[in-house]
């Protein structure tokens, strides 16, 4: 009589098969649902949409003033009120040292333009510092027509708007009260134009202190009796080759109340700085 014939035990038949799949088709539904959500101690892998937005893409046809390539300028949003945005690594140590080179033989004692009623004693240790102003066309090196120009593209705001550079030494102790940029034309009458948007290059660390700060950043304390000379709010540390860039007035071009702002004091080190400030109107020659 012929015996049964056994399956070997390390063999699944077609039911155990069954439940296995299934069993690892819930699983991966599973953890695919649960990476999809903001889980408290779950990694998820980071996004690189706007990194890789331009990869294996062809440039788009261009006008005559267009440029015929992809470009990729890395920023970080620091505040939407005020508009506030961050450019790490926005120029080189060697542009930033020839700057400070060509800045250093005309430095005069910073001044402020004057408000309806000011004067000179009357605001005397307001501004600190000392600066000179240098066009992108005095410079014979290039070096400032490639920051304009790179200043001209992070903002979209033309160059020929742009006043020329401002450049700042700010020493031990050395600082900026809270200010504006844009002129109320109520407080320094009427304006030709206006200026609607700063970019501040820093051209050297800062080891303590001299950071900008935004003291209303979000409405905090505006509308309520403000120390223009204390040192608060959300601030930026100085770091040599890194831009800051904030916009002083609205696209309805009301002033942003919020853009108020100013420069710590120095408290260990220097600081160099290169500002832009940008006009709604063509600068004049």
């Amino acid at each position: 009589m012929k015996g049964k014939v056994k399956s070997p035990k390390t063999k699944f038949g077609p039911p155990t098969i069954f439940i296995l799949c299934f069993f690892f088709f819930v699983a991966g539904f599973f953890l695919s649902n649960l990476l999809s959500r903001d889980v408290p101690g779950v990694v998820r892998p980071s996004l690189r949409i706007l990194e890789s937005a331009g990869e294996n893409r062809e440039p788009m046809p261009h006008g005559e003033t267009g440029e015929s390539y992809f470009q990729v300028i890395p920023f970080q949003i620091l505040s939407w009120k005020p508009r506030a945005l961050y450019f790490p690594g926005f120029a080189t140590t060697e542009q930033c040292e020839k700057i400070i080179a060509m800045a250093k033989a005309n430095l005069k004692p910073s001044t402020l333009a004057l408000r309806k009623g000011e004067t000179d004693e009357s605001t005397k240790g307001t501004r600190t510092s000392s600066g000179t102003f240098i066009s992108a066309s005095e410079d014979k090196t290039g070096t400032l027509g490639d920051i304009e120009q790179k200043i001209a593209r992070a903002t979209m705001l033309p160059r020929s708007h742009g006043e020329a550079f401002n450049i700042l030494q700010y020493k031990l102790g050395q600082k900026y009260d809270s200010h504006y940029d844009a002129f109320n034309p109520a407080e320094y009458g009427p304006q030709k134009s206006q200026r609607i948007a700063s970019f501040l290059l820093y051209l050297s660390d800062v080891e303590e202190g001299g950071e900008t700060m935004f003291p209303f950043e979000n409405g905090a304390d505006i509308g309520f009796s403000f120390d223009y000379k204390k040192c608060a709010g959300l601030k930026v540390k100085p770091r040599r080759g890194d831009g800051l860039l904030f916009y002083s007035v609205f696209p309805n071009s009301t002033i942003d109340q919020l853009s108020l702002h100013g420069s710590c004091p120095v408290i260990k080190g220097e600081k160099w700085v290169a500002t832009k400030w940008i006009r709604d109107q063509e600068e004049e020659d």
